[in-house]
């Protein structure tokens, strides 16, 4: 019977974890190494794009701040398509187009990305610089002629040579107007401090831009009379180079006295409104730009190469990982088979067998595999000793017929009847081997023929006991019979008689004299009983499990007087098998054997 597996050591459930472990770690590697990897990708190509897209924009709006109108803006729109690899086209308002770097004809995206205008923009050269929403690249009126930044630059070098003067290393830059700012180098406001001993000259606004500041006042004090903002005196604006002012880059609001936050916000945006009125003859009208791939507006986000190559080493790592534990698994699995390949294919004589290391399916196919060959062994025995037993029983009785007739041929006794029945005795000895091995051959081969027939028990006990009557009596031995009431067996009545003969004569011939061979019938559920008991001496446990087998005596020295051929019980075994029945035998050393026949009870006729 092969032992029940449990579920946990089952070579089946072993693959489908080990498979359901490698799918899990290798689904939950590759998915988080893709998103971890495939998320930094995109945000690092999404801040790319974006901030080319913000590049676009700013460079726009720097067009449309030093231009009148977008005349010759169709160069610039290519140049940055081809710069960016982004589809970028202008249009106004009412979608008439003003450029486009897609062949004549492609349809616009859906959407605009952004609106171009550099008076009302978040997008500037300088993060940062511009708070008041307004490009500082929109200098209109305040654009410094040549003569003005000669000698605003001079002073500029002046103030610098200052500042070296107490150590302080500064370097000038240029605003989009053309006034130039000296700042430190280190970054630090001690130019603030230090400048007033330098003198103000970068302070003061040249002619050019106090004509501008002068007609930036008109509009910035009528909006602050709008909104009831009594400053006390005229409104005064000025160049501040430092930037500190909170209103625009340079541009200074003085206030004769100090206001609250509410009138400073106001003055700040009356301001404001007046310069974006005053830069609007300047700088080139509102346009709406749109961004894309064709006609899609959606960014793109192609992966570097670099990004590309860590997915793909990813993905190989988890693979070699998988491969690496399948591999493990597949050798641990395959091991075991591969020693039972090696055992099988060894010489039969040598009957290989093969350590048993696990206790799954392979586990027992391997035990099985050690049974098979142990019975293989043994069975190798059994035939040589079947033929080595068949050689002696026949040689005994052909021995004594030949050296009879050997004598009688040469005279030296005559063929009487005495001769005669003895050669007779042993031809029948001969004609009974025979004729077991027959009955032997045919259960083999499965064409034993049984000429089935309602019998009754009691009376197949009786017909046995009458036929072994005269053997019991010479003995000194009794036989009985006993029946449990009316019982009817299915059978063939001569092969039954066979059977239950041979367990008789062996009772008989190990039964003593003054013993009892008892034969007794019961009903055993839907089964009948035959037993045979007596009260020989016995059979020892250390062979009650070989009293079946062929050939096999009890006492090995085979005299023909204490045992037959050795055949017998294996034959009453095969014609219960042909039954659909069984035979068991049990015995207490010294005190009997009983021998159990079970058959399938049948019905009265």
């Amino acid at each position: 019977m092969t032992p029940r597996i449990p579920v946990r050591k089952r070579l089946s459930a072993r693959l489908l974890l080990a498979s359901a472990l490698i799918a899990l770690c290798s689904v939950a590697a590759t998915a988080w190494i893709a998103v971890a990897t495939t998320t930094r990708a995109l945000k690092e190509e999404q801040g790319r794009d974006l901030a080319a897209d913000n590049r676009i924009l700013a460079d726009l709006s720097g067009y449309a701040a030093t231009h009148r109108d977008w005349t010759g803006v169709q160069r610039t729109v290519r140049e940055l398509a081809a710069r960016t690899g982004r589809r970028i086209a202008l249009t106004t308002a009412d979608r008439t187009l003003v450029a486009d770097s897609a062949p004549r004809g492609t349809s616009l995206p859906p959407s605009p990305a952004a609106a171009v205008d550099p008076l009302h923009t978040d997008t500037y050269t300088e993060s940062g610089a511009q708070l008041s929403g307004i490009d500082p690249r929109a200098v209109g009126p305040y654009r410094l002629p040549e003569k003005e930044r000669a000698l605003l630059a001079a002073g500029a070098e002046n103030q610098q040579k200052c500042l070296e003067v107490f150590g302080v290393h500064s370097r000038i830059a240029q605003t989009p107007s053309g006034r130039p700012v000296v700042t430190a180098t280190d970054g630090s406001d001690a130019v603030d401090y230090l400048l007033p001993k330098c003198g103000y000259l970068l302070a003061r606004p040249t002619p050019t831009e106090s004509r501008a500041l002068k007609a930036l006042s008109g509009p910035a004090a009528s909006c602050l009379d709008r909104e009831g903002v009594d400053l006390g005196a005229p409104l005064q604006l000025s160049m501040d180079p430092g930037g500190m002012a909170g209103i625009d880059p340079f541009l200074l609001v003085r206030y004769p006295k100090e206001a609250d936050a509410d009138t400073v916000d106001t003055v700040l945006g009356c301001v404001t409104d007046a310069r974006r009125a005053q830069l609007v003859p300047f700088v080139a009208p509102v346009a709406e730009l749109f961004l894309g791939i064709g006609d899609q507006s959606v960014p793109r986000f192609d992966m570097s190469p670099v990004n590309k190559a860590k997915v793909a080493g990813a993905a190989g790592l988890v693979l070699a990982f998988t491969v690496a534990v399948t591999a493990v698994v597949a050798t641990r699995l395959v091991r075991p088979l591969r020693a039972l390949t090696a055992a099988a294919q060894q010489p039969p004589d040598l009957h290989v067998r093969v350590p048993v290391t696990t206790r799954d399916e392979t586990g027992i196919l391997a035990m099985a595999f050690n049974d098979l060959t142990e019975r293989r062994e043994r069975l190798e025995a059994q035939r040589k000793a079947m033929v080595s037993d068949i050689a002696h029983e026949l040689r005994s009785p052909l021995t004594n017929i030949r050296g009879w007739l050997e004598v009688a041929r040469d005279g030296v006794v005559d063929p009487d009847p005495a001769l005669l029945s003895s050669l007779h005795d042993e031809a029948l000895v001969l004609q009974r081997i025979i004729d077991d091995l027959q009955d032997l051959a045919a259960a083999d081969a499965g064409t034993l023929r049984l000429h089935r027939e309602p019998v009754r028990v009691d009376e197949l006990l009786g017909q046995v006991a009458a036929a072994h009557g005269v053997a019991a009596d010479t003995a000194g031995v009794a036989l009985r019979t006993a029946t449990d009431g009316t019982l009817w067996l299915d059978a063939d009545p001569v092969r039954m008689r066979q059977a239950l003969g041979n367990l008789v004569t062996n009772a008989l011939r190990h039964t003593p004299a003054g013993g009892t061979v008892t034969l007794t019938a019961r009903r055993d559920g839907d089964r009948i009983a035959l037993t045979v008991a007596d009260t020989g001496s016995g059979i020892d446990p250390d062979d009650l499990p070989h009293v079946f087998d062929r050939f096999w005596r009890a006492e090995k020295s085979r005299s023909r007087r204490t045992g037959g051929s050795g055949l017998g019980l294996s034959i009453v075994r095969h014609l219960l098998a042909a039954h659909d029945g069984t035979v068991h035998a049990d015995s207490t050393p010294g005190e009997g054997a009983r021998f159990t026949l079970s058959l399938p009870s049948g019905t009265e006729p």
